[in-house]
């Protein structure tokens, strides 16, 4: 039997979150029966409990602002190693969601070394990059990174620009690196179009099916929201541009509606978040185009989800997104003016046109992003 310790995500049973999602679908679709996994999960207690099969373990983690989630991954990893020696657990694998806890990585990778134990990472994107970070906790993401990817035996990269990135940027370290991407699920809503959860929703909004543009995701200046919207307001769409996420105490927010003005434009609706999967996958299914301005990095999970839903995918041009949309998708470029002549020459396509736009994004998906095949793939790296 294979031990394998994930550390990094919130928890199972996922609410929300990529790693989450990940983990959920790790379990619940797994389909060794030699693999016995042990999920660490942020909570208030330290019970244990077992969920898809897997043993998940709680880590009591106080609220100590940035700094939670650097504590949580160092408490869940001394917890993995007590386990794994108390229960002479032989040739586990601990397996880290995200270069958080870098300066702190060696002394724990003695020890699993001496317990026989390997070390896995997935390094996740750019999180150095992101516009929410002060310059001191970008230069402790970078140097966090650098040391994850010194001490990894194996760096599992869900993105084939970040595993390129690895290999050069930390050449000096000579780093074993896999690539296996994020999964997508294919299925189509269990919501008919007169389901009457989905039409209370547009009443509530005011929008009505195939007439807006929609994104979801966080609400952060690395996905460049500012672009979207200022060249959307520019464009002569009369479609809503629908924005799913939360901006409650959000500065960035009020920063961009100072900027913009986008308040004055009836067409920009932020709606709040959906939880509710079937309803959100419904609301994809039925948006005219998606807007995707994310840039930092990796298989970005609302991509795919994307990609998997909508027919008409509006991408930023950089090399994570071309990666995976390929020619089932549009791009823009951040040049002023781009995007706004993009909205207009897609506005009138027949429905024959999205159609096939949208099937290859399927196809994409289908062939290369299902959670099947990438569960298969993590196995067999497991059982190596």
């Amino acid at each position: 039997m294979k031990n394998v310790f994930i550390i990094g995500s919130k928890g199972i049973p996922a609410k929300y979150g990529g790693f989450e999602t990940f983990v959920d679908k790790l379990t619940e679709k797994q389909q060794s029966k030699e693999i016995k996994y042990h999920v660490a999960c942020m909570a208030k207690d330290t019970k244990e409990f077992s969920h898809n099969g897997a043993r998940c373990f709680n880590i009591n983690v106080p609220n100590i602002g940035p700094a939670k989630a650097v504590y949580y991954d160092i408490k869940a990893m001394k917890e993995c190693i007590r386990y794994i020696k108390e229960n002479n657990i032989e040739n586990p694998i601990i397996y880290i969601l995200a270069c958080r806890i870098g300066p702190f990585i060696g002394q724990y990778k003695k020890r699993l070394k001496k317990l026989g134990g390997t070390l896995f990472v997935n390094p996740d994107g750019h999180e150095w990059k992101r516009g929410k970070w002060n310059w001191a906790i970008k230069k402790y993401w970078k140097l966090s990174e650098r040391l994850m990817v010194k001490h990894a035996d194996l760096l599992v990269c869900d993105s084939k620009n970040i595993e390129k990135y690895i290999k050069e940027d930390y050449k000096k370290y000579n780093p074993k690196t896999t690539f296996i991407a994020y999964g997508a699920d294919t299925k189509k809503s269990i919501l008919e179009d007169n389901d009457s959860k989905l039409l209370k929703w547009y009443k509530e909004k005011g929008i009505r099916a195939k007439e807006y543009y929609l994104v979801v995701g966080r609400f952060v200046p690395e996905n460049n929201y500012e672009i979207m919207i200022t060249e959307f307001m520019k464009s002569n769409t009369k479609k809503d541009f629908v924005l799913i996420t939360n901006v409650e105490k959000n500065k960035f927010y009020e920063k961009l509606k100072e900027k913009t003005g986008f308040e004055k434009d009836r067409r920009i609706k932020f709606v709040g978040t959906v939880y509710d999967q079937e309803l959100l996958k419904k609301i994809r299914e039925n948006a005219y185009g998606y807007f995707h301005g994310h840039e930092v990095g990796g298989t970005n999970p609302s991509l795919l989800e994307a990609l998997a839903t909508t027919d008409l995918n509006i991408l930023l041009d950089v090399g994570f997104n071309r990666e995976v949309g390929e020619d089932g998708a549009a791009y823009f470029s951040k040049k002023s003016g781009d995007l706004c002549n993009k909205i207009n020459e897609l506005e009138f396509l027949d429905y024959v046109s999205l159609k096939k736009i949208g099937e290859k994004a399927k196809l994409i998906i289908e062939t290369r992003y299902e959670w099947e095949l990438i569960i298969h793939d993590y196995e067999k790296v497991f059982m190596e």
